[in-house]
């Protein structure tokens, strides 16, 4: 019959929660930081693709489309990045 306290092992697999959390919040601070300034530089870069598309014109619905969802992701962007080396 198992016995209902955990083994050695699985203490040392699964640590306790206050142990976790620290690391955890190291993580999700560099994981913010790290979206945060992809959307910064994307919000900066993303406007250049923009000439391509109305150097050709929007001449058809895909085109337009296009252009309309890069100008949303733009948006986006800027509106994470924003608060970027603040």
């Amino acid at each position: 019959m198992a016995s209902s306290s955990p083994s050695s092992n699985e203490r040392q697999l699964f640590p306790p929660v206050s142990d976790v959390r620290p690391a955890l919040a190291q993580y999700g601070t560099g994981l913010k930081t790290g979206v945060t300034g992809l959307a910064f530089w994307s919000a900066i870069v993303l406007p250049f693709l923009y000439f391509p598309l109305l150097a050709y014109g929007l001449r058809s619905s895909s085109i337009v489309g296009a252009f309309v969802g890069l100008l949303a992701l733009n948006v986006v962007a800027a509106v994470i990045g924003h608060r970027y080396h603040d």
